[in-house]
């Protein structure tokens, strides 16, 4: 399932890059859980719905340099570009630990730098 889920995870970073975030949201449970360690915890698919609304006004730009698969995690370690409501970019390092739960993602861990 680690090719798969890696897969999974490269088509819905794809999504979220075409700003297609329903696109995105056919990968996640209806309960998924979005934790920014030491910022704030999203619970479902409306409220990860709607920040990404506010979070991506323009699509981000991924540089993901590596992920990890084992059993039902991916870790996706790279660099994601994002633009401010004044259209100035901020780069920032990140490490997302997904967990999966039949095939969709159902849990993320992200610790952004």
């Amino acid at each position: 399932m680690s090719h798969a889920h890696k897969s999974i995870l490269e088509k819905a970073n794809a999504a979220i890059v075409k700003r297609d975030f329903e696109g995105f949201l056919q990968f996640c449970t209806e309960d998924t859980e979005w934790t920014f360690v030491g910022e704030r915890t999203l619970r479902g698919k409306e409220a990860v719905r709607k920040w990404m609304a506010d979070t991506y006004r323009e699509p981000p730009e991924f540089d993901v340099h590596r992920m990890v698969a084992e059993g039902d995690f991916v870790i996706a370690i790279g660099e994601i570009t994002l633009k401010d409501d004044k259209g100035e970019a901020s780069r920032h390092e990140y490490c997302d630990v997904w967990r999966f739960r039949d095939g969709l993602l159902a849990e993320l861990r992200a610790f952004v730098v």
